[in-house]
């Protein structure tokens, strides 16, 4: 392959490839590959506290997601609490705190191990 054809062809990639990045900061939400997407997901924040035989503590929910996971939504949510739940940790959990998502911002709170927005 001549040297100057391989030459053009990284040109061309590499046009298309600045132009897809610039392209990707455009304000069309809910098209892949664009920055705005991110505004339709859904997550939580949230104050839990895990009681076990009388006992009161701070539970952290992130620490039981997979690494690299930031973004919490309420059946994740419920999906922690059950597993705390079930594995004996806790005997009930309870917390409050805001749900944001493309709907704004909702208050979220998990009564008696329940999520509930």
């Amino acid at each position: 392959m001549p040297a100057a054809l391989l030459t053009a062809a990284q040109i061309a990639a590499t046009a298309v490839l600045v132009a897809w990045m610039i392209a990707g900061f455009t304000r069309r939400p809910g098209r892949w590959m664009r920055y705005p997407l991110f505004s339709r997901a859904t997550f939580v924040i949230i104050d839990l506290t895990g009681t076990k035989d009388g006992h009161s503590e701070p539970v952290n929910p992130y620490a039981f997601l997979s690494p690299g996971t930031f973004l919490l939504p309420p059946p994740q949510l419920q999906a922690v609490v059950d597993h705390l739940i079930r594995a004996g940790r806790y005997d009930r959990i309870d917390g409050r705190g805001r749900c944001l998502s493309v709907k704004g911002e909702q208050p979220i709170e998990v009564r008696d191990s329940r999520v509930a927005l």
